[in-house]
């Protein structure tokens, strides 16, 4: 376990939660100029995930923070110009293409290792050959390149599809665009700003300017949490968390056992009952969190709430995606979406749209007083998706179901 510095001081959990909030865009004024750009700035890594039930996620990240910002146009600021590229981070994530450098360190760790998952059956022909082919043509999709599956089973790769993939993995390649929901690869001495194309960081700075933007978008965090961000290991964390610039400080109530996450515990893990010790963002020390709270529904993949442990902690709120459960298992749907409103999570539903109206599959509040609330978020995600009627299929109970159809019908 590794040895920690004194706290420099002590956070209340409301005042741990607050600094979460504005750290990731849900308190205060929303940054309409920076738009789409500098959410994803921000935020530092916007998952990525095939399933599309308002939006696609990556889609529902922007909104969430800025509302109802048209979907092309979210599209456009991700990938024109060069702004942004896709890669592994918290899993495939867009990230900002100022980012690049800083993943240098898992590029070679990959080109080290020497294959993927999938094994090419000749290594330097078949790269060879996607390279002469980009160079000639790109950007191509791997259908373009020649073809993705192999003609087996759906998930039996290409040699084609295989080796874009080990050419993304150790940096030569880059994802510039999702088309269709296929990648479009490119060099990435084309895609990359000559000032960016680069691996001069060696491991250790990569690691270390990581966990500080981690830190950063995170606002307050335990070891865990920062390692989960980037999916860093807890030793990598550990080895530059000093050097980092973030500050230690402790969390009350942080201190009960909640998961720990996938970087492990030891430097988050509790000094006494009831509290913990976290890592800071100076900057986010500096100023009391203050303004308004964004009312909306979350992506369960955004950054708010994909890492389960810390989302159990911060908001007493226990929440899953069921989308891979068995459906008769499921409890609160298929894609069931957090309701934040006033700085909490006060329920959650399972939307799906049929023809313009937007469905509550299932529908459930933590109290009854988030009726209003959840009423509200609904219907500005059903204007944002070109919906203009809202139905409850099923809420917990019918009280529930009932308060909020009335506020519903007060804001129609």
């Amino acid at each position: 376990m590794t040895t920690l510095p004194p706290p420099s001081l002590s956070l209340s959990a409301d005042e741990a939660r607050r600094i979460a909030l504005r750290a990731q865009g849900f308190l205060g004024a929303p940054d309409r100029r920076g738009g789409v750009r500098g959410v994803l700035r921000h935020l530092g890594a916007v998952q990525l995930d095939t399933i599309s039930v308002l939006a696609r996620s990556h889609e529902l990240i922007p909104y969430a923070r800025l509302g109802a910002v048209g979907r092309e146009a979210v599209e456009r600021a991700y990938w024109s110009g060069s702004h942004a590229f896709e890669y592994w981070s918290h899993a495939a994530c867009i990230l900002p293409i100022e980012e690049w450098p800083h993943f240098a360190f898992r590029r070679r760790a990959r080109r080290a290792r020497g294959h993927r998952w999938h094994v090419l059956k000749d290594k330097e022909q078949s790269t060879k050959a996607v390279l002469t082919r980009l160079a000639a043509d790109g950007p191509l999709t791997s259908s373009e390149l020649g073809g993705a599956k192999n003609g087996g089973e759906w998930f039996e790769w290409s040699e084609t599809k295989i080796a874009v993939e080990w050419l993304l993995d150790t940096g030569e390649v880059v994802c510039t665009e999702r088309r269709g929901w296929k990648r479009v690869y490119d060099l990435a001495e084309r895609a990359v700003p000559d000032a960016l194309l680069h691996d001069d960081l060696d491991d250790r700075e990569c690691l270390r300017r990581l966990v500080a933007l981690a830190g950063q978008s995170l606002g307050v965090g335990t070891r865990a949490d920062i390692a989960d961000y980037h999916r860093l290991k807890g030793e990598q964390v550990d080895a530059v968390i000093a050097d980092s610039g973030l500050v230690p400080v402790e969390v009350e109530g942080w201190g009960k056992p909640a998961g720990g996450g996938r970087g492990g515990r030891g430097t988050g893990a509790a000094r006494g009952a009831g509290t913990a010790v976290a890592w800071a963002d100076p900057a986010a020390l500096a100023t009391a969190p203050r303004g308004r709270h964004r009312t909306t529904l979350l992506s369960p993949f955004d950054s708010l709430v994909w890492d389960r442990a810390r989302t159990e902690r911060i908001f007493d709120f226990t929440h899953r995606l069921e989308a891979y459960v068995p459906k008769p298992k499921r409890i609160h749907g298929y894609f069931a979406m957090p309701l934040l409103a006033g700085g909490r999570l006060q329920g959650r539903v399972d939307p799906a749209r049929e023809g313009r109206t937007l469905v509550a599959r299932q529908l459930s509040l933590t109290t009854p007083k988030a009726a209003p609330a959840m009423a509200a978020a609904l219907r500005e995600a059903a204007t944002w998706v070109g919906c203009d009627t809202i139905h409850i299929e099923r809420a917990t109970t019918p009280t529930e179901a009932a308060a909020v159809t009335a506020e519903l019908t007060r804001l129609a």
